[in-house]
């Protein structure tokens, strides 16, 4: 759920997204920063004056060579965006800002002592590439809490869909339903400067990942559970909050949940969906149209299809 969120959050750069800017951040963002976007408000500035830079310097360097096997084959292994954020070597796993998956169980934040990650530690080491401390990533779940109301027209919205539609896109609606708070359409219509454009996608991207565990479980109990809904839990962090209004209490089933979003977070950025919610973005439509379409391509059987297929094969 939060790659395609996080990566919009860098329209002030461009095209591309904040997490292009590498591994100088760790040297940069204060430990005695605790609320995000003042983290990412001093970050930003130094990074798209190195963009300038990149651009000035190399913008006309190759990246290799280009054969019609490649644009036959939907631009497969044409070097197409820059992406620092994670890395996954099919022998090793996955890296996020160089940290691998026992890295981040050692150093992120739990929400118990000697626990899994909660995925709100993994946000703020994605988009400032400094791993938080407990303070700071406590201060992103409740910045999220405080973001996660859901209005009624949202369960509206799903219910007047046919009780057989298929999650996805019963998710894909429920974004488009919150699409209307957009700050960031709001912003662009009263011509804000490019520069600002980060500020408000930021409110837009934030809202979104914070109202993600409520829809989805709007419709995983829609789907699976009769329709009856559970209200959120204003004590739970975000991942075991998903769990908990899913239906699931267990202090073991938060703790996988924690741990599945962790590490599921972001997976290179140049898969179907996040490339999907880059190149929609990239006409400045803003998150939640982005993020949709994103998820539109997710639930092609070619992409998150595919664990569906598997669970239905074992």
């Amino acid at each position: 759920m939060l790659a395609q969120a996080v990566c919009r959050i860098g329209l002030g750069l461009g095209t591309q997204s904040l997490p292009i800017v590498g591994n100088s951040l760790r040297r940069f963002c204060s430990d005695g920063v605790d609320d995000l976007k003042k983290a990412l408000s001093e970050l930003i500035p130094e990074q798209q004056e190195r963009l300038k830079a990149l651009k000035k310097n190399y913008g006309s360097k190759s990246l290799g060579e280009v054969t019609v096997d490649m644009a036959i084959g939907g631009m497969r292994g044409i070097p197409g965006m820059l992406w620092e954020t994670s890395l996954l070597d099919p022998e090793e796993g996955i890296r996020f800002r160089g940290l691998s998956i026992p890295d981040l169980q050692a150093q992120l934040p739990s929400a118990v002592p000697g626990g899994q990650p909660i995925p709100e530690g993994l946000l703020w080491l994605l988009l400032t590439g400094k791993v938080p401390t407990k303070e700071q990533a406590v201060s992103v779940t409740e910045e999220l809490r405080e973001r996660s109301h859901l209005g009624a027209h949202v369960l509206k919205v799903l219910n007047s869909l046919p009780d057989d539609a298929h999650p996805m896109s019963q998710l894909s609606v429920g974004v488009m339903a919150l699409q209307s708070g957009s700050h960031f359409a709001a912003a662009y219509t009263r011509g804000t400067h490019k520069s600002k454009y980060w500020e408000t996608v930021y409110e837009d991207s934030m809202d979104l990942i914070a109202k993600l565990p409520q829809l989805a479980a709007m419709i995983y109990r829609r789907t699976y559970k009769g329709g009856e809904q559970i209200n959120p839990h204003h004590k739970l962090d975000w991942a075991a909050n998903l769990a908990y209004m899913m239906g699931y209490e267990d202090s073991g089933c938060h703790e996988m949940m924690r741990m599945y979003q962790t590490i599921h977070s972001d997976h290179e950025g140049g898969n179907v969906s996040a490339h999907t919610t880059h190149l929609v973005g990239s006409a400045l439509s803003d998150p939640y149209l982005s993020y949709a379409a994103g998820m539109n391509g997710l639930a092609g059987p070619l992409h998150g299809l595919a664990n569906q297929e598997v669970l239905h094969w074992l």
